[in-house]
C-alpha cells in the first residue's frame, strides 16, 4: 500500500517515489490576473494624470493671478487723486478685495493704500517678487512710473487656497471617471475571454469517447492555434482509440481459432498412448504455439503502427544500414528454408524516417518473401539511392508464385490471404507494411519480378521537397 497513489486533498498529491505529500499551488485565474493588472494600470495612469492636471491647474492659476495683479497695477499708474483711489476696490471689481494696494510718490511719500492694517515696506523690487511681512507671505508686483511706484500684493495662502480649489475641480472628472473606466476594463476582459470559456464549455460537455474536433467558429486569432493543436491531439487520440478497438476486435476474432486448435492439440497430447504418437502431438502443439505467437506479434505490431503514427519523429536514417541489419537477422531462417538471401545496396543511402518502423517493414517483407519462396530459390533485397526528382527506395523480390494483379490491392488489407496460398500466415504482414509506408508518405508498388519471376515489392520514398508524412 505504500506505493499506491492516493488523493489526500484537492491541493495535495502523493508521490510514490519518495512517499511524501507535496502541496500544489492553487491555480491563478487568468481573468483575475488580467483585470487586476489592467485596473492597476488604470489607477497608476489615473493618479499620474490627476497629479499632472493638479500641478498644471496650480501653475496656470498662479499665472492668472500674476496677470491680474499686473493689470491692476497698470490701471492704477495714471496718477489718480487719492479721493478717487479710495474707491479703487469698487472701480476695479470684486476680484481685488484680496489685494493690498500701495502707491508711493517718487520722493517716498505714500499717496494711497488700501484700508487695511497691513502695510508693505516701500522698498520693493520692480516686477514680481515674494516677501514676508507681519508673519505673512505675499506675492508682490511693483510698477514704477516717472512720478510714482504702484505696489499690488496678494497673500500666498489665499492664492494657494484658490489655486487648490481650481486644481481639484480639474482633477474631479478624472476621479469620477476612474470607476467607470474600471467597469469598462472588467467588461472588456470578460468579453475577450468569453471564447475561452466557450471552448472550456465544449470540452466539459463532451461525453467519454467523443473525440470530434472542437469548433473554431468565432474564435479570435490568438485562440485558433491552441484549438488547432487540441484538435490535432484529439485526432491522434481518435486514431489510437480506433487502433485499440481494431486490435481488441481482431484479437478476439483471430485468436479464437488458434486457441481452440491449441486446446485440441493439447488434448491429443493427453490421449497419445505411445512415444511416437506423443512426439507427433508435441510437434503439432509446438507448431500451433508458434503460429499463435506469430499472430499475436503481428497484431501487436499492426496496433503499434496504426495507433502511434506520430509518436516517433522523422530522423535521418541510412537505408543501407537498415537493410544489412534486416538481412543479417533473417539469414538463419533463410538458411533453414534453403533459400539464398542476398543484398544489393550502396555503401550509404540517406533518408528521413523512423528507424524502428522501417526495420519492422523490412522484416515483414523479407519474412513474407521467405515463406513463399521454394527451396534452392532466391530472395533479393535492394536499396536504391535517390536520383533526380525521386527519393530513395527499398526493394524486396522473390522467386515465389507471385500475386495475381487483381489481388494485389486486397493483399494489403488486414487478414486477407490470396486463396490457395501455402502456409499458415496471418494476413497481417503486408497490412503492417502499408501502414508504415503511409506514415512515411511513401509509394508502395507490388508487381512481378522481372529477374526472379516472383513478387517484387518496392517502397519509394518521396523526394525531400515533396515529403508529406501520412496519417
Amino acid at each position: 500500500m505504500a506505493n499506491t497513489p492516493e488523493i489526500i486533498a484537492d491541493e495535495e498529491v502523493f508521490t510514490p517515489a519518495n512517499g511524501l505529500k507535496r502541496q500544489e499551488k492553487p491555480a491563478r485565474s487568468l481573468r483575475a490576473r488580467l483585470i487586476g493588472l489592467l485596473l492597476l494600470a488604470v489607477l497608476v495612469i489615473g493618479a499620474l494624470q490627476a497629479g499632472v492636471a493638479y500641478r498644471t491647474a496650480r501653475a496656470e492659476t498662479e499665472t492668472v493671478f500674476d496677470a491680474q495683479m499686473a493689470r491692476v497695477a497698470l490701471s492704477l499708474s495714471g496718477g489718480m487723486a487719492a479721493s478717487v483711489l479710495s474707491d479703487a476696490p469698487l472701480l476695479l471689481g470684486e476680484g481685488t478685495q484680496d489685494f493690498i494696494i500701495q502707491i508711493w510718490r517718487a520722493d517716498g511719500l505714500m499717496l494711497y493704500r488700501t484700508p487695511t492694517a497691513r502695510l508693505l515696506p516701500p522698498q520693493a523690487v520692480i516686477g514680481f517678487s515674494d516677501l514676508r511681512a507681519g508673519g505673512t507671505d505675499y506675492r508682490v508686483y511693483a510698477l514704477r512710473t516717472p512720478t510714482q511706484v504702484v505696489q499690488v500684493a496678494q497673500g500666498v495662502a489665499t492664492r494657494r487656497q484658490v489655486a487648490g480649489q481650481l486644481a481639484l475641480r480639474a482633477v474631479l472628472p478624472v476621479v469620477l471617471l476612474a470607476p467607470l473606466l474600471m467597469l469598462i476594463v472588467w467588461g472588456v476582459v470578460s468579453r475577450a475571454l468569453a471564447p475561452l470559456a466557450r471552448v472550456q464549455g465544449q470540452v466539459a460537455a463532451r461525453q467519454p469517447g467523443d473525440l470530434a474536433p472542437l469548433s473554431t467558429d468565432g474564435l479570435p486569432a490568438e485562440l485558433r492555434p491552441l484549438v488547432a493543436e487540441m484538435n490535432q491531439l484529439l485526432a491522434r487520440l481518435a486514431a489510437a482509440w480506433d487502433a485499440l478497438q481494431h486490435f481488441t476486435s481482431d484479437a478476439a476474432h483471430e485468436l479464437r481459432s488458434p486457441l481452440a486448435a491449441l486446446r485440441l492439440q493439447a488434448q491429443s497430447l493427453q490421449r497419445a498412448d505411445g512415444p511416437e504418437a506423443r512426439q507427433i502431438a508435441t510437434e503439432r502443439l509446438l507448431a500451433g504455439i508458434d503460429r499463435a505467437t506469430r499472430l499475436v506479434e503481428q497484431l501487436l505490431a499492426l496496433a503499434r503502427q496504426e495507433g502511434s503514427a506520430s509518436a516517433a519523429p522523422q530522423v535521418a536514417v541510412d537505408l543501407a544500414v537498415l537493410a544489412r541489419a534486416a538481412v543479417a537477422d533473417a539469414a538463419p531462417e533463410a538458411a533453414r528454408r534453403g533459400v539464398a538471401l542476398s543484398l544489393d545496396a550502396p555503401t550509404a543511402v540517406p533518408a528521413q524516417g523512423q528507424p524502428e518502423a522501417l526495420a519492422v517493414l523490412l522484416r515483414n517483407l523479407i519474412d513474407n518473401a521467405l515463406r513463399h519462396t521454394p527451396a534452392q530459390a532466391q530472395v533479393r533485397v535492394g536499396v536504391r539511392a535517390a536520383d533526380a526528382g525521386a527519393g530513395p527506395s527499398l526493394v524486396v523480390e522473390d522467386a515465389g508464385p507471385g500475386i495475381p494483379p487483381e489481388e494485389r490491392a486486397r493483399v494489403l488489407d488486414r487478414f486477407y490471404r490470396v486463396p490457395g496460398s501455402p502456409g499458415h500466415g496471418s494476413g497481417l504482414g503486408l497490412a503492417i507494411v502499408r501502414a508504415i509506408a503511409e506514415r512515411h508518405g511513401a509509394r508502395l508498388v507490388l508487381e512481378d519480378s522481372a529477374t526472379l519471376g516472383g513478387l517484387r515489392v518496392e517502397m519509394g520514398f518521396p523526394a525531400a521537397r515533396d515529403f508529406v508524412p501520412g496519417p
